[in-house]
């Protein structure tokens, strides 16, 4: 079943993020994985929540979007993130 992994990025460190957008999409395409939505623009409809950057990605299921998050060809891209920015991250089973 198809996973969708969803991240809101508040970035600290516009440089060393650059870095990291430049070498994440290698990591996704390479363990399956293809961006719906990128830090495109964003408008709150309800509610409280207001996402600072917003990622979308899909992947053929939840175990394989684990692989890629886990995996160590996105190890050093996902350190680069770390440094640059914090995240918050889930990932939800399509229907």
């Amino acid at each position: 079943m198809t996973a969708y992994v969803i991240v809101d990025i508040d970035v600290k460190d516009p440089t060393t993020y650059s870095e990291y957008v430049a070498r994440a999409p290698v990591t996704v395409t390479a363990l399956g994985g293809k961006y719906l939505a990128r830090a495109g623009r964003t408008e709150k409809l309800e509610g409280e929540w207001v996402p600072k950057r917003l990622v979308i990605l899909e992947f053929d299921g939840l175990e394989q979007a684990k692989r890629w998050l886990d995996s160590p060809e996105y190890a050093p891209t996902k350190a680069l993130q770390h440094q640059a920015a914090h995240s918050n991250m889930v990932v939800i089973e399509g229907v």
